[in-house]
């Protein structure tokens, strides 16, 4: 549990400071977030691959970074709420296109992500 905990700490800073550099200069759309979610997903598959077909990553390793970094530093709960607020707002366009974008985006950054793991594990 402490790995755990440790890690969503971490996770949760590395979330806050990202996704606040990342929104600079874009008030209207939540870039950070997105960035945040694309970033968390390409990482979530990359050490789940690793952790699976290599052995290098120990359990307990895992654990910390899929459980607890990447559990606290990727934000779906964040996505609803900021998609909803589009909504609220009337901006069907935004709407669509923040959900869109975060779709696409992050099934790509998956798939990305496995075949990076698979290079690695294929070179070990």
């Amino acid at each position: 549990m402490l790995l755990i905990g440790t890690g969503r700490f971490a996770g949760a800073l590395l979330r806050y400071e990202i996704s606040g550099w990342l929104h600079e200069g874009y008030a209207s759309f939540p870039v950070g977030t997105l960035g945040v979610n694309v970033l968390g997903c390409f990482a979530l598959s990359w050490v789940s691959y690793i952790a699976e077909y290599t052995g290098v990553v120990s359990e307990e390793m895992r654990i910390f970074l899929t459980v607890g970094l990447l559990g606290a530093f990727t934000t779906m709960s964040t996505f609803g709420l900021e998609s909803f607020r589009r909504l609220e707002d009337d901006n069907l366009f935004g709407f669509g296109a923040y959900i869109g974008a975060t779709l696409l985006l992050t099934v790509l950054a998956l798939y990305a992500g496995r075949g990076c793991a698979g290079a690695v594990a294929a070179a070990l």
